[in-house]
């Protein structure tokens, strides 16, 4: 075992965004990295790490027994079904897809009270967790990229709050502006949709057509954004 634990760069972006003496759950815990590194360097006044399997949580108790940090309250639930409201002001949802996050929170409109601070990472469909937070009472109050293993992951902090998204802020970030990484993200969205028209161009269903006209609404709001960032951050350009 190394002789300090070391959180994946992706976990090491939440973690700092983490404030120190929080009250922390982590949703979908897995193998509990992030609340034990947190309560290792003290980051936290208490940690839930919950998880809907029982073969992650008890791979989460055993990273906690491995590190010295038993004191982590280790649950078997969905999502938060099992934690009160009170239990924590800092909640963490990472390592899934945005609908499924979407799902969780939507289970859970206690998160929206604004005495909560949400720090989310989705994996896939970002664009799904995005519109369900501008629909639902939630604010995107910053939003950042990390490369991990060679893959963009956005994460986002949210809280109790009002906002409107544009089409390409849906898919290419809310706040990603001036993000380093934030060009290369809106290339890859662009690459994805593209193949996508491609594939409903050679539908010969209505359904298709219009979906294709939608998403080619949805490119150009993108190649706007992405004018945008050059423009924010290639000054000279």
């Amino acid at each position: 075992m190394p002789k300090h634990l070391e959180l994946t760069p992706r976990l090491a972006l939440i973690a700092s965004w983490v404030r120190s003496g929080a009250k922390l759950a982590d949703v979908g815990t897995d193998h509990a990295y992030l609340p034990v590194w947190l309560t290792l360097h003290g980051r936290v006044a208490s940690a839930i790490a919950s998880d809907l399997r029982s073969g992650p949580l008890e791979r989460a108790r055993e990273t906690g027994r491995a590190w010295g940090a038993e004191n982590i309250d280790f649950r078997l639930g969905d999502g938060l079904a099992f934690i009160h409201p009170d239990e924590a002001d800092t909640v963490v949802i990472a390592g899934m897809g945005g609908e499924n996050i979407a799902a969780i929170l939507a289970a859970a409109p206690w998160t929206a009270d604004g005495r909560h601070t949400l720090l989310l990472q989705p994996q896939s469909r970002a664009e799904d967790l995005r519109r369900f937070l501008a629909d639902h009472g939630y604010a995107i109050t910053r939003e950042a990229l990390v490369c991990d293993r060679g893959i963009l992951y956005p994460v986002m902090e949210a809280r109790a709050g009002r906002m409107e998204l544009t089409p390409g802020q849906l898919y290419g970030g809310a706040k990603l502006l001036r993000d380093p990484l934030g060009e290369r993200y809106i290339i890859e969205k662009i690459i994805r949709l593209q193949g996508a028209v491609a594939g409903l161009n050679r539908s010969t269903a209505a359904a298709g057509r219009e979906k294709a006209d939608a998403l080619r609404d949805i490119l150009t709001a993108l190649l706007s954004m992405r004018e945008e960032w050059r423009h924010a951050n290639c000054p000279g350009n």
